[in-house]
């Protein structure tokens, strides 16, 4: 069911890196882009600071096409990490990075293990069980909640089709009511999230946020862009990735048996699940501010540059037998966190909770397996990400 790419992006990108490592690409949009597939122009391309992230860059033509958000949301929610360059990416990057240390992960570990227990508690006695509605997708949002100092009753309240509003769709596109009506919906949210931080502020993230913002150390657009990339780019990969992980295992049901029964082997396997099908399969664009060569070809000035990522974590160069799932493989320089200056600061959570995750499923749900046909997965239409909405499952008993 649904675009047999997303089912299997994998032909076509070895196609493409055997063709060379950029490639002309016309998105759903209407945009034309530069697609960089190979693992080390991909590596290059991400480090590469003739590239900037920030919207301004864009040509005209790109702009036309571009389903960016709408204004004043644009400019109001817009201004965060990932859509900008130094020195402002710098300054804004220093105010995030503390609350994701390993440090931190490591203390909190314990309390997420609770966490993923009591929502494998809330599954039912015996199979069948959807872990995305079950788990997947809320397991990460409890996680972030408590990284980030997002009070319960907030929390209980977030919506998560808000998260939608990532993929944003153009102002003809019968959809537009919808997102806007999203949109519109996470900036009163993070408006009650400012208000509440103010007004009971904690030794958290998000107070150190409104207070730096009091300080006039952040504006009050990069405040609420932060607090939505938190929200946003903080849970659905995260989710994303626990379903395309669960996938993988469910298909090679050797290699689920084996982690089951060795859970030290669960920080390589992470490594390996990450490479094998990243969550983020594509880039957000970067932009040349002039005409430049990328690996030989002509990009012009403001035109959008896209790195693949998952083309590149099976690029045969880097990868030995790259399409072949190897819990033991090591080294493993994956790109699925990106590369360069905007590596996700997240990275060091998004491994922990895919650890305890994989772990807890797999060890008190025995006997799990899909409980529909591999080809009927439904994979989310999103242009630059992997994942499913839902992942009906059988199992023998929840232990």
């Amino acid at each position: 069911m649904g675009c047999p790419y997303k089912a299997d992006p994998y032909p076509l990108y070895v196609r493409m890196r055997e063709a060379g490592p950029v490639h002309r690409v016309l998105f759903p949009s209407g945009v034309r882009a530069w697609l960089v597939t190979g693992y080390e122009a991909a590596r290059s391309a991400l480090s590469d600071d003739r590239l900037g992230k920030n919207h301004d860059r864009g040509n005209d033509s790109w702009r036309a096409r571009a389903a960016i958000m709408p204004e004043p949301q644009h400019s109001q929610l817009q201004v965060h990490l990932l859509h900008q360059d130094p020195p402002r990416h710098t300054r804004l990057r220093r105010f995030v990075t503390d609350a994701f240390t390993a440090r931190r992960v490591e203390q909190l570990r314990p309390r997420f293990q609770e966490l993923a227990d009591a929502l494998v508690d809330g599954l039912p006695q015996y199979g069948p069980a959807d872990l995305v509605t079950g788990f997947a997708a809320r397991f990460p949002f409890q996680v972030l909640a408590e990284v980030i100092g997002l009070p319960p009753e907030l929390a209980g309240r977030f919506d998560r089709d808000w998260g939608k509003v990532v993929q944003p769709v153009g102002p003809t596109d019968p959809g537009r009511p919808l997102y806007e009506a999203r949109l519109h919906g996470l900036q009163r949210y993070i408006a009650d999230v400012v208000a509440r931080k103010r007004e009971h502020g904690e030794d958290d993230l998000l107070s150190r946020l409104v207070v730096a913002r009091d300080r006039h150390e952040l504006t009050q657009e990069e405040l609420g862009s932060m607090i939505f990339q938190l929200l946003v780019a903080g849970q659905e990969p995260v989710t994303n990735q626990i379903t395309t992980a669960l996938i993988a295992l469910l298909r090679h049901p050797e290699q689920l048996a084996r982690l089951r029964g060795n859970p030290d082997l669960l920080p390589r396997a992470v490594e390996e699940l990450l490479r094998y099908d990243s969550a983020f399969e594509l880039t957000t664009w970067r932009f040349f501010d002039r005409d430049s060569d990328l690996h030989g070809t002509r990009v012009p000035a403001g035109d959008s540059v896209i790195v693949s990522l998952c083309a590149a974590n099976r690029d045969p160069h880097r990868f030995p037998d790259p399409d072949t799932l190897d819990l033991d493989r090591s080294p493993n320089p994956h790109l699925a966190f990106g590369h360069g200056i905007h590596f996700c600061p997240g990275a060091t959570l998004a491994r922990t909770e895919l650890q305890i995750a994989l772990g807890t499923l797999l060890t008190r749900l025995p006997g799990l397996h899909l409980s529909i046909r591999e080809e009927d997965i439904e994979w989310i239409p999103a242009v630059l990400g992997r994942g499913t909405n839902h992942l009906p499952v059988g199992y023998d008993q929840r232990l």
